[in-house]
């Protein structure tokens, strides 16, 4: 069976790119992190529906993106800003270079465990303006992959890095995720760890106006 490397938070776009590579009949090894974020949620999330799910192995990394800070997910001196709908510069949510990090894991986790490919949920369509979700982002990312790996360099099968989601509304992304099945009420996306999600940060906006343009209701409770 091929198997793909998933890198998986136990938010709502992770969680569907991980139903939708198990969809396309890959081996799944899902890939999360403790990286110094303010709260746990959406890592035990992630335990939660890699449970029920099943995969072939749920890897957690610890990290410490906390180290230097510069992001209100990691610096417990910032505070994490009320939500824009139309915000035009980057916030202070965004993780210097998270995702550029992360993929450089999971790129060594699929050497190690013979996957070609990489799933991330991201998209450039609805984003809270964060560069590293964009499409420039993920084709630097895999030529560099396939530069600094054996199976990239010498090898005839290189590591492809699937961005599924990338030219998808997160609208769309849920119409997907129901068709596939997606238990979405496991999922976290609140960027405060509070007992409910708060639904005025900028992630639960995106998710709640999701949700509306979809036609569902979102299945978690919000203050």
């Amino acid at each position: 069976m091929k198997k793909a490397v998933v890198l998986f938070s136990g938010g709502l776009d992770s969680t569907t790119a991980l139903y939708l590579a198990k969809s396309k009949g890959y081996q799944v090894y899902a890939l999360s992190f403790k990286y110094g974020q303010s709260h746990s949620r959406e890592l035990e999330a992630a335990k939660r529906i890699a449970d029920q799910v099943g995969v072939a192995e749920h890897v957690v990394v610890e990290t410490s993106l906390s180290a230097w800070g510069g992001s209100a997910l990691t610096d417990q001196e910032m505070d994490i800003p009320q939500g824009e709908k139309e915000r035009e510069e980057i916030p202070t949510t965004y993780v210097p270079a998270r995702n550029m990090i992360f993929l450089s894991y999971a790129a060594s986790y699929a050497e190690a465990v013979g996957a070609h490919d990489i799933f991330i949920g991201v998209s450039e369509v609805d984003y809270s303006g964060y560069v590293d979700c964009r499409q420039e982002f993920i084709d630097a990312m895999e030529e560099a992959i396939n530069q600094g790996t054996v199976c990239g360099a010498e090898e005839d099968n290189p590591i492809k890095i699937q961005a599924p989601f990338i030219n998808l509304t997160k609208a769309e992304e849920i119409e997907l995720g129901m068709e596939l099945g997606v238990d979405y009420s496991l999922t976290w996306s609140c960027y405060r760890g509070e007992e409910l999600a708060c639904g005025n940060c900028d992630s639960c906006m995106l998710r709640l106006k999701a949700f509306e343009e979809a036609g569902y209701d979102d299945p978690i409770e919000y203050k």
